[in-house]
């Protein structure tokens, strides 16, 4: 990708989600600061593990996020003082990783593009088209003989004649 941001969004299966007795066991208040957590996590990578910091950053209280946190544990790792979100961790480097191949075959396919066209352009002398020009329409030769003979006739015919004549002030 030309951009080399930061994919904007997760792709987020409700089922699959709402599948894990984690998540069924969750408190409304548990369920609201999980959604608030992963999208912090994907935004930023990681949160701090701190329940006063984490508060603030959130714009929580302090309260709120002590009492609910303990359910949203369940998934976030929580190392030297941050907490991850394994789950969309791993989606992150599986979108890495699908764009690093993309972007090795665009440049393959572009090698073997520009080596075609070397190619062609070695073996055409410089300054020679390759295409013909003019029309590429092509008359049709049945038809331009038909109309030859018509044209020898309508010279040949006396009324023809004579109709130019007059048409000509002479």
């Amino acid at each position: 990708m030309a951009q080399n941001r930061e994919a904007p969004a997760f792709q987020e299966y409700a089922a699959s989600l709402m599948a894990r007795t984690e998540y069924r066991e969750m408190s409304l208040e548990g369920r609201g600061l999980l959604m608030s957590l992963r999208l912090e996590c994907w935004v930023n990578g990681k949160l701090p593990s701190d329940p006063p910091r984490l508060a603030k950053v959130l714009g929580f209280s302090a309260e709120q996020v002590e009492r609910a946190l303990p359910e949203a544990m369940a998934f976030f790792v929580s190392d030297a003082g941050v907490l991850r979100c394994p789950e969309l961790d791993n989606y992150r480097a599986h979108i890495d990783q699908r764009r690093h191949k993309q972007s090795e075959a665009g440049k393959l396919g572009a090698a073997k593009t520009n080596k075609g066209r070397d190619r062609l352009s070695t073996s055409t002398p410089t300054g020679t088209p390759r295409l013909a020009r003019g029309s590429l329409v092509k008359q049709n030769p049945v038809q331009s003989s038909k109309d030859k003979s018509l044209e020898r006739e309508a010279l040949s015919d006396p009324w023809v004649n004579e109709y130019e004549r007059a048409s000509n002030g002479h």
